[in-house]
């Protein structure tokens, strides 16, 4: 397996990771989002904290997909390559402040389980605060972040021929839908896990998706990365398959 194959191979997976990490992480720590006083209950830690592990999977995963890249996008352009990294480096940051304020709601339930001289309605508050600011870091972490750098990311293949462009053009169509349904979120025009917020969702799943499967399957079109961008265009005009 050469270098650029391999550089495919890791990339593909790291995309595969972050949607699983994604998924059963929001599946598993859902009991502390919407859960009432549950600073307060019982508490379900152990599932809380198993999930937090898989959105940190997410994160690292998300930073390794940028860092495998990067290598291989700069010699289309290196500009458009280095902005993807710190794209997928803030939504990264962003999500990690989602994660800590979530510890910090478990910790505070295992401080003051069985305390009675707890003053519930204060934790409870404080609980409350900080659910709101892991909403909000998913909002500008998973959502408009991760819009930016699939755009970045799409508009890089589609121009290289990297991957067949269809899969590039499913990038460019499910990073602006996710970047601009962020901004209507925040401007109160639906919730972000309505229906139509899932919705608008799909495509950016479905590109991420399709550019692992194609990474680790097929991974990148040779001539994308042996030949200059002026090369590229004549090769490309002399093979109408390489469209």
């Amino acid at each position: 397996m050469n270098l650029s194959r391999r550089t495919a191979v890791i990339a593909g997976v790291f995309f595969l990771l972050t949607e699983v990490g994604a998924i059963v992480g929001v599946v598993l720590y859902d009991p502390i989002l919407n859960a009432a006083d549950y600073i307060a209950g019982a508490g379900a830690d152990g599932s809380i904290l198993l999930g937090l592990l898989f959105e940190l999977l997410l994160v690292i995963a998300a930073v390794g997909t940028a860092v495998t890249l990067y290598p291989i996008l700069k010699r289309q352009n290196e500009g458009l390559a280095l902005a993807f990294v710190a794209a997928r480096v803030l939504e990264a940051a962003i999500i990690l402040v989602g994660i800590f304020s979530l510890l910090t709601i478990v910790t505070l339930r295992q401080q003051f389980a069985g305390a009675t001289d707890a003053d519930l309605g204060t934790l409870s508050t404080i609980s409350s605060s900080l659910v709101v600011l892991r909403d909000w870091t998913y909002l500008f972490g998973p959502n408009f972040a991760l819009g930016a750098a699939s755009l970045l990311l799409a508009s890089l293949m589609y121009s290289s021929r990297l991957v067949p462009r269809p899969i590039a053009v499913l990038g460019l169509a499910g990073g602006t839908l996710i970047s601009l349904s962020a901004i209507a979120v925040m401007l109160g025009l639906y919730g972000q896990f309505s229906t139509l917020g899932l919705v608008v969702a799909l495509p950016v799943f479905a590109w991420e998706l399709s550019l692992a499967v194609w990474l680790i399957t097929k991974g990148f079109r040779p001539v994308s990365i042996l030949t200059t961008p002026a090369a590229r265009l004549d090769i490309a005009a002399a093979q109408p398959g390489l469209q």
